[in-house]
């Protein structure tokens, strides 16, 4: 009743974009839609759990005359302004039945946006799909998490340049903005750029949390709560300033009933598949991703509590009480990171590349300097090394700043190694940049025995055309 009366009242007002999709980030960004002098119309289905979703938003946000709210698809539909601009916040497995939905009330270029985390290549088969019935639809990568899409995420635009066009300024105005008040936000490409770049984005993250984690698990022991607040405060204040190392600062304050909240979490991580997509990708494009690919499975690992737990009773395993030097595992947390951004634009590269997407990796740089979850200082230097060199490896600077510090990095795993500590992404960093600088590999063995059994030939050295050479090796 008291959403159908609000319709009413809001009749002659034609809104200029609908969020569909009540979430945390639909509501979110919603109310940064209104605070930019939008006309919003949202919608939530009305049934289940989701009851009263519409109402309770509404009732909290009454200051807000530009936002109206609708349990009534053909209602919310209508009050859009042609052609439609519809915002979908739902998951990426609700998303098909959501425009199936939508389809029957929609006309000629009305816009859809996936502002969720989609595979790309749905994306690309939606993009398809909705062209059937002359409905654009865009796929939009959102990082900020709710504050930052309350307050001004990073956001991640793929599709048609001309239909992306036509939200440019509702994207704009909601974005986040870089220290030259530009906003982060920029048109990446055509079909699902965008949620590629989201995709790898999160799969940066993935690694940039496992490190964290790691550097915890060995200090753990010998610093208090308080004392790993103060280091990660401290790093917060130079050259490893980041959103994820000041989030992890403030973690280890939290108390609740007079006991530090950490000590009461369950080590269990939850994922919900942009690192494994990553990964897969990774695979697929034969760009090497191996730190995104430790990580996640350390969340699958660390899903398996139970077996965990009754190995280390079995084969009683005691805490370990070796001591690390923190400014040492400062600096291999610096190397590492460095791999980490390194592997992510690579893997961005090779995307571009083979999709000729033809993606802009510093302006890429340039839009997760601010509102996403991986802005850092290390970010910001990464925007004009990439205006420079097309890959990061080619950057005389960024490796050299590894090789200063590689042997911290080194150290480090051997110790973590003697105390019988996992250290999945660290160990990765240092296979990878071990790998990246080895003149003389041993994959001529592999060539040879891939030969072997099944004849699939080999390259040799004194052949410079590279041609194909096969061996009858049991003659």
């Amino acid at each position: 009743m008291f959403t159908r009366l609000l319709i009413k009242l809001v009749s002659e007002t034609v809104a200029e974009i609908g969020v569909f999709g009540l979430g945390v980030m639909g509501s979110a960004l919603s109310l940064n839609l209104a605070d930019n002098n939008f006309r919003v119309s949202v919608y939530n289905r009305n049934e289940g759990d989701e009851t009263g979703t519409v109402e309770l938003f509404l009732s909290k946000n009454q200051s807000y005359k530009n936002l109206s709210g609708f349990t009534e698809l053909s209602d919310f539909v209508a009050s859009l302004k042609r052609p439609r601009k519809i915002m979908i916040m739902v998951s990426a497995s609700a998303l098909d039945s959501v425009i199936d939905q939508l389809i029957p009330y929609l006309h000629t270029n009305d816009i859809l946006i996936d502002a969720g985390n989609s595979h790309f290549k749905e994306t690309n088969r939606r993009i398809e799909n909705c062209k059937k019935h002359e409905i654009d639809f865009l796929g939009v990568g959102i990082s900020g998490g709710e504050k930052g899409a309350r307050f001004g995420p990073s956001i991640m635009p793929g599709g048609s340049k001309k239909v992306f066009q036509k939200v440019e300024q509702y994207l704009n105005a909601i974005s986040a903005k870089d220290k030259f008040g530009n906003a982060c936000m920029s048109y990446l490409g055509p079909e699902g750029a965008g949620h590629f770049v989201k995709m790898v984005h999160n799969g940066i993250e993935y690694v940039q949390m496992q490190l964290l984690a790691e550097v915890y698990q060995f200090l753990r022991y010998q610093c208090s709560n308080d004392q790993l607040s103060e280091i990660f405060q401290g790093w917060n204040q130079g050259e490893l300033q980041s959103y994820l190392l000041e989030i992890t600062a403030i973690i280890f304050q939290k108390t609740e009933n007079n006991e530090f909240l950490i000590d009461q979490i369950l080590d269990k991580a939850g994922n919900k598949g942009t690192g494994s997509w990553s990964t897969a990708s990774a695979l697929d494009l034969g760009s090497e991703n191996s730190m995104m690919a430790a990580s996640v499975f350390a969340r699958y690992l660390s899903s398996q509590k139970s077996l965990r737990s009754d190995f280390a009773k079995k084969l009683a395993v005691n805490d370990s009480l070796f001591s690390f030097h923190v400014d040492q595992i400062k600096h291999a947390y610096q190397v590492a990171a460095y791999l980490n951004h390194a592997q992510g634009f690579e893997l961005l590269r090779s995307a571009s590349y083979e999709y000729n997407w033809n993606l802009n990796l510093s302006e890429i740089a340039r839009i997760w300097t601010n509102g996403c979850i991986i802005r850092s200082q290390l970010m910001d230097k990464l925007v004009d090394r990439l205006s420079e060199n097309d890959s990061l490896l080619d950057d005389f600077n960024f490796i050299a700043g590894i090789q200063n510090k590689e042997n911290e990095l080194s150290e480090i795993i051997q110790k973590a190694a003697n105390a019988r500590i996992a250290a999945p992404a660290f160990s990765s960093a240092w296979n990878y940049w071990l790998g990246l600088t080895t003149n003389k590999g041993p994959a001529n063995l592999i060539q040879a025995q891939r030969d072997y059994f099944g004849a699939h030939t080999y390259q040799r050295i004194d052949d410079p055309d590279e041609t194909s050479h096969h061996t009858n090796w049991e003659k």
